[in-house]
Protein backbone atom coordinates (compact mmCIF):
# COMPACT_ATOMS: atom_id res chain seq x y z
CA UNK A 1 0.00 0.00 0.00
CA UNK A 2 0.84 3.99 -0.44
CA UNK A 3 3.15 4.77 2.29
CA UNK A 4 1.19 7.86 3.06
CA UNK A 5 -1.96 5.80 3.61
CA UNK A 6 0.18 2.80 5.86
CA UNK A 7 0.78 6.42 8.02
CA UNK A 8 -2.94 7.54 8.54
CA UNK A 9 -4.58 4.28 8.28
CA UNK A 10 -1.68 1.62 9.92
CA UNK A 11 -3.09 2.74 13.50
CA UNK A 12 -6.09 1.29 12.83
CA UNK A 13 -5.48 -2.21 13.09
CA UNK A 14 -7.16 -3.85 15.86
CA UNK A 15 -9.02 -0.27 16.72
CA UNK A 16 -12.75 -0.74 17.98
CA UNK A 17 -15.27 -0.09 15.24
CA UNK A 18 -17.24 2.09 17.47
CA UNK A 19 -14.15 3.90 17.96
CA UNK A 20 -13.26 4.54 14.73
CA UNK A 21 -16.89 5.55 14.01
CA UNK A 22 -17.11 8.02 16.82
CA UNK A 23 -13.81 9.59 15.42
CA UNK A 24 -15.34 9.89 11.98
CA UNK A 25 -17.98 12.01 12.91
CA UNK A 26 -15.48 14.34 15.52
CA UNK A 27 -13.42 14.32 11.90
CA UNK A 28 -16.57 15.63 9.80
CA UNK A 29 -17.57 18.44 12.29
CA UNK A 30 -13.98 19.33 12.74
CA UNK A 31 -13.81 20.13 9.60
CA UNK A 32 -17.24 21.70 9.12
CA UNK A 33 -16.35 24.07 12.40
CA UNK A 34 -13.39 25.31 10.96
CA UNK A 35 -14.72 25.74 7.44
CA UNK A 36 -17.99 28.03 8.97
CA UNK A 37 -14.83 29.68 10.78
CA UNK A 38 -13.39 30.49 7.92
CA UNK A 39 -16.72 32.35 6.64
CA UNK A 40 -17.45 34.40 10.28
CA UNK A 41 -20.04 32.01 10.64
CA UNK A 42 -21.67 30.90 13.90
CA UNK A 43 -21.96 27.73 13.37
CA UNK A 44 -18.60 27.31 13.95
CA UNK A 45 -19.85 26.88 17.46
CA UNK A 46 -22.29 23.84 17.36
CA UNK A 47 -20.19 22.11 14.82
CA UNK A 48 -17.20 22.95 17.41
CA UNK A 49 -19.26 21.38 20.30
CA UNK A 50 -19.90 18.54 18.78
CA UNK A 51 -16.41 17.33 17.77
CA UNK A 52 -14.81 18.42 20.38
CA UNK A 53 -17.08 16.68 23.08
CA UNK A 54 -16.69 13.57 21.38
CA UNK A 55 -13.13 14.24 21.35
CA UNK A 56 -12.90 14.46 25.00
CA UNK A 57 -14.32 11.47 25.32
CA UNK A 58 -11.82 9.99 22.55
CA UNK A 59 -8.59 10.97 24.68
CA UNK A 60 -10.18 9.73 27.96
CA UNK A 61 -10.48 6.38 26.35
CA UNK A 62 -6.98 6.72 25.77
CA UNK A 63 -6.04 8.03 28.53
CA UNK A 64 -4.64 11.04 26.79
CA UNK A 65 -5.06 13.61 29.50
CA UNK A 66 -3.71 16.71 28.42
CA UNK A 67 -5.36 16.93 24.48
CA UNK A 68 -8.65 15.68 26.98
CA UNK A 69 -8.34 18.60 29.13
CA UNK A 70 -7.74 20.78 25.88
CA UNK A 71 -11.01 19.59 24.23
CA UNK A 72 -12.60 20.25 27.38
CA UNK A 73 -11.69 23.87 27.40
CA UNK A 74 -12.40 24.02 23.53
CA UNK A 75 -16.33 23.04 24.70
CA UNK A 76 -16.49 26.18 27.66
CA UNK A 77 -14.46 28.24 24.98
CA UNK A 78 -16.96 27.43 22.29
CA UNK A 79 -19.89 28.05 24.40
CA UNK A 80 -18.56 31.64 25.12
CA UNK A 81 -17.65 32.47 22.14
CA UNK A 82 -20.88 31.25 20.19
CA UNK A 83 -22.60 33.73 22.74
CA UNK A 84 -20.03 36.42 21.97
CA UNK A 85 -20.86 36.09 18.62
CA UNK A 86 -24.49 36.07 18.33
CA UNK A 87 -24.21 39.74 20.80
CA UNK A 88 -26.54 42.37 18.88
CA UNK A 89 -26.60 46.01 19.44
CA UNK A 90 -28.65 47.99 17.87
CA UNK A 91 -29.51 45.49 15.23
CA UNK A 92 -25.57 45.33 14.49
CA UNK A 93 -23.19 42.84 15.24
CA UNK A 94 -21.04 43.75 18.32
CA UNK A 95 -18.00 41.65 17.68
CA UNK A 96 -15.85 42.19 14.41
CA UNK A 97 -12.85 41.13 13.08
CA UNK A 98 -10.14 42.82 14.56
CA UNK A 99 -6.18 42.69 15.62
CA UNK A 100 -5.37 42.15 19.05
CA UNK A 101 -4.06 45.29 21.32
CA UNK A 102 -1.27 45.43 23.72
CA UNK A 103 -3.50 44.15 26.31
CA UNK A 104 -5.19 41.28 24.17
CA UNK A 105 -0.84 40.49 23.50
CA UNK A 106 -0.45 40.35 27.15
CA UNK A 107 -3.80 38.52 27.89
CA UNK A 108 -2.84 35.86 25.27
CA UNK A 109 0.65 35.10 26.94
CA UNK A 110 -0.43 34.96 30.03
CA UNK A 111 -2.94 32.58 28.95
CA UNK A 112 -0.38 30.46 27.06
CA UNK A 113 1.24 30.13 30.00
CA UNK A 114 -1.43 29.28 32.23
CA UNK A 115 -2.89 26.60 30.15
CA UNK A 116 0.20 24.99 29.68
CA UNK A 117 0.60 24.78 33.86
CA UNK A 118 -2.92 23.28 34.00
CA UNK A 119 -1.79 20.89 31.65
CA UNK A 120 1.64 19.71 32.93
CA UNK A 121 -0.57 19.50 36.41
CA UNK A 122 -2.98 17.38 34.76
CA UNK A 123 -0.47 14.84 33.44
CA UNK A 124 0.90 14.98 37.24
CA UNK A 125 -2.65 14.40 38.63
CA UNK A 126 -2.93 11.32 36.41
CA UNK A 127 0.20 10.07 37.43
CA UNK A 128 1.54 10.07 33.64
CA UNK A 129 4.60 9.70 32.66
CA UNK A 130 5.95 12.72 30.88
CA UNK A 131 7.76 11.96 27.68
CA UNK A 132 8.66 14.51 24.81
CA UNK A 133 5.42 14.02 23.16
CA UNK A 134 3.49 15.29 26.24
CA UNK A 135 5.78 18.19 26.55
CA UNK A 136 5.25 19.02 22.78
CA UNK A 137 1.27 18.61 23.77
CA UNK A 138 1.84 20.92 26.65
CA UNK A 139 3.26 23.55 24.51
CA UNK A 140 0.61 23.03 22.00
CA UNK A 141 -2.14 23.23 24.23
CA UNK A 142 -1.38 26.53 25.88
CA UNK A 143 -1.20 27.50 21.37
CA UNK A 144 -4.72 26.39 20.87
CA UNK A 145 -6.16 27.49 24.11
CA UNK A 146 -5.12 31.17 23.69
CA UNK A 147 -6.10 30.87 19.47
CA UNK A 148 -9.55 29.39 20.87
CA UNK A 149 -9.98 32.98 22.78
CA UNK A 150 -8.82 34.82 19.95
CA UNK A 151 -11.17 33.39 17.68
CA UNK A 152 -13.90 33.67 20.41
CA UNK A 153 -12.88 37.84 20.02
CA UNK A 154 -12.53 37.80 16.41
CA UNK A 155 -8.64 38.79 16.54
CA UNK A 156 -7.07 37.71 13.25
CA UNK A 157 -4.36 36.59 15.41
CA UNK A 158 -6.29 33.63 16.11
CA UNK A 159 -5.52 32.31 12.64
CA UNK A 160 -1.53 32.68 12.93
CA UNK A 161 -1.73 30.38 16.27
CA UNK A 162 -3.64 27.75 14.71
CA UNK A 163 -1.13 27.34 11.93
CA UNK A 164 1.51 26.99 14.34
CA UNK A 165 -0.24 24.46 16.53
CA UNK A 166 -1.49 22.60 13.52
CA UNK A 167 1.36 22.08 11.64
CA UNK A 168 3.32 20.64 15.09
CA UNK A 169 -0.07 18.37 16.01
CA UNK A 170 0.00 17.03 12.45
CA UNK A 171 3.00 14.31 13.10
CA UNK A 172 2.19 14.45 17.07
CA UNK A 173 -1.38 12.87 16.38
CA UNK A 174 0.07 10.56 13.98
CA UNK A 175 2.78 9.04 16.33
CA UNK A 176 0.01 8.37 18.72
CA UNK A 177 -2.45 6.18 16.37
CA UNK A 178 -4.32 9.00 15.62
CA UNK A 179 -4.32 8.74 11.98
CA UNK A 180 -7.76 10.12 10.78
CA UNK A 181 -6.98 13.87 13.83
CA UNK A 182 -3.70 13.54 12.05
CA UNK A 183 -4.94 14.31 8.65
CA UNK A 184 -7.89 16.35 10.09
CA UNK A 185 -5.47 18.78 11.63
CA UNK A 186 -3.58 18.63 7.88
CA UNK A 187 -6.61 19.95 6.35
CA UNK A 188 -6.89 22.04 9.57
CA UNK A 189 -3.57 23.71 8.54
CA UNK A 190 -4.66 24.45 5.16
CA UNK A 191 -7.93 26.18 6.01
CA UNK A 192 -6.32 28.05 8.65
CA UNK A 193 -4.42 29.75 6.11
CA UNK A 194 -7.76 30.39 3.98
CA UNK A 195 -8.86 31.48 7.18
CA UNK A 196 -6.38 34.18 7.80
CA UNK A 197 -6.70 35.84 3.73
CA UNK A 198 -9.91 35.57 4.45
CA UNK A 199 -10.36 37.56 7.44
CA UNK A 200 -7.50 39.69 6.90
CA UNK A 201 -9.46 40.41 3.41
CA UNK A 202 -12.08 41.59 5.63
CA UNK A 203 -10.60 43.57 8.09
CA UNK A 204 -8.81 45.29 5.41
CA UNK A 205 -12.41 46.29 3.64
CA UNK A 206 -13.94 47.50 6.79
CA UNK A 207 -11.22 49.23 7.33
CA UNK A 208 -11.30 51.50 4.01
CA UNK A 209 -14.99 51.70 4.76
CA UNK A 210 -14.07 53.68 7.99
CA UNK A 211 -12.08 55.82 6.07
CA UNK A 212 -14.47 57.08 3.27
Amino acid sequence: MNPIFDFFLDPYKGRDVFLIILEGIAFFFGIASVVFAKRENILVYPTGLIATVITVYLFYIDALFGDMMMNFYYSVMSIYGWWNWARVKDHEKVVHISRTNKKEKIIGFALFLLTMVVTYTVYRIFGTIISTSNYIDIFTSGIFFTAMWYMANKKLENWTLWIIADVITVPLYASRGWGMLSLQYLIFTVLAVQGYLAWKKNLNKNLQTSLR
